[in-house]
């Protein structure tokens, strides 16, 4: 089976599952999904990976699977990273207009992204992203392309995104074991929200929160531009192991049990509905009320999106998500999720999936196959092939150069 050079891959190791993505990008129409693998996630803990074997071989299972599918292999792959040690902060760089014209060149824009890139950093992290939100000529604001403008003093603002050199590495090392090339790294929010939200959103102001299996990952984005990334410790695996003590049944039916039977709101629930619960050390089987186990899962779902609502308020954007929430993620689609997140985070909330998919789009289109779509995506716009919707012009076009700059300098 011969790999054909235009095939992007997009890999996202998460704490609970690993997706694999191969599109075909094109340049007329939409990409076309030509497979699709994922299996348990074994090796990896709120996204860092602490065991290299259990890791390399689920890579090995989920790609296995997606070429299997797709009836081709892949030797590259562009690899989602995230986790708690990835943080977020806004700056601000000003530099003099070089130049006997005083014309803004494209000099000028770099010297300013260098100055808003010297911020104090700890030494075990490395700068990851300078993504551009405004700049400003001579006290205008609101350019977004600054290039050939007239001026003396030429200011940019830009949110700035550091990861832990070590976690990196060792995600690298991982998918180098599986017998693949990591051909880039990018965040996993940044790719979650490139696969579901749409441009119009980002320029009137939206959250997308991606509730995974360790973590809660959010990102906000208002006039187009990115502007607070957060990482939340509780996730999806949480509510599980809620349900797993509560209900005293072993951590994998209790799995079973959250995504067959759970709901969000109990209220939803009819209180006739019952369930079949399986007990630990060879007891017999229980019947019990499907209200019970929401009365276990709504607790810890208000929990996780009272930590979003204090978040959103300290970040000082609660009242500017004029789009609202987006949700996605495997904990996306508990049902009774949204209305749990409309109460706590008064704001119009909806679950987002991929789409602008040809091919095989059916078996990707679910919040959990978000991150793995949005990897993929961004692969094809890095080999210069436009997917059917065009990217926001400070999203992922400007990530590029900066990333490959970044991804040298460290490995």
């Amino acid at each position: 089976m011969a790999r054909r050079s235009t095939q992007v891959a997009g890999l996202d190791i998460g704490t609970t599952k690993v997706c694999v993505l191969i599109v075909e990008p094109s340049e007329s129409g939409l990409p076309v999904v030509l497979g699709a693998g994922s299996c348990p996630s074994r090796g990896t803990r709120r996204g860092v990976v602490v065991n290299i074997e259990a890791c390399v071989a689920a890579i090995k299972q989920a790609v296995e699977e997606a070429e299997l599918q797709a009836g081709t292999t892949i030797d590259r792959t562009f690899v989602g990273i995230g986790g708690p040690h990835v943080r977020g902060l806004n700056s601000r760089g000003v530099v003099a207009i070089a130049g006997r014209d005083h014309e803004v060149a494209l000099e000028d824009v770099q010297r300013a992204k260098d100055a808003a890139r010297a911020v104090s950093i700890p030494p075990d992290s490395q700068i990851f992203h300078v993504l551009p939100q405004q700049f400003a000529v001579d006290g205008h604001t609101g350019i977004h392309d600054p290039l050939g403008m007239s001026g003396a003093k030429l200011e940019t603002d830009v949110h700035i995104v550091t990861a832990s050199v070590s976690a990196a590495q060792n995600l690298v090392n991982c998918v180098n074991r599986s017998g693949i090339e990591v051909e880039g790294m990018v965040l996993e929010q940044f790719a979650a929200a490139d696969a579901v939200l749409a441009p119009d959103e980002m320029e009137m102001g939206v959250a997308l929160i991606d509730v995974g299996g360790g973590n809660t990952s959010m990102v906000v984005y208002e006039r187009g531009a990115l502007r607070h990334i957060a990482v939340l410790p509780t996730g999806g695996e949480h509510v599980t192991n809620d349900i797993a003590v509560g209900l005293r049944t072993p951590v994998p039916e209790a799995e079973r049990i959250k995504r067959k039977y759970g709901c969000a709101l109990a209220s939803l629930v009819d209180h006739e509905d019952t369930l079949e619960v399986p007990s630990v050390g060879g007891r017999k089987s229980r019947v019990l009320s499907r209200q019970i186990l929401c009365e276990i899962i709504q607790p810890r779902v208000e929990e996780i999106f009272a930590m979003v609502a204090e978040e959103l308020q300290r970040s000082g954007f609660e009242r500017a998500l004029h789009a609202g929430i987006v949700l996605t993620g495997g904990g996306a689609m508990l049902e009774g999720i949204t209305e749990i997140a409309e109460d706590a985070l008064d704001c119009p909330v909806r679950r987002g999936s991929p789409a602008d998919l040809g091919g095989l789009c059916d078996s990707v289109s679910s919040p959990q196959f978000s991150t793995a779509v949005g990897l993929a995506l961004y692969g094809a716009r890095q080999r210069r092939v436009v997917p059917a919707r065009p990217p926001h012009p400070f999203f992922i076009g400007r990530m590029t150069g900066l990333f490959k700059e970044w991804f040298n300098e460290l490995f």
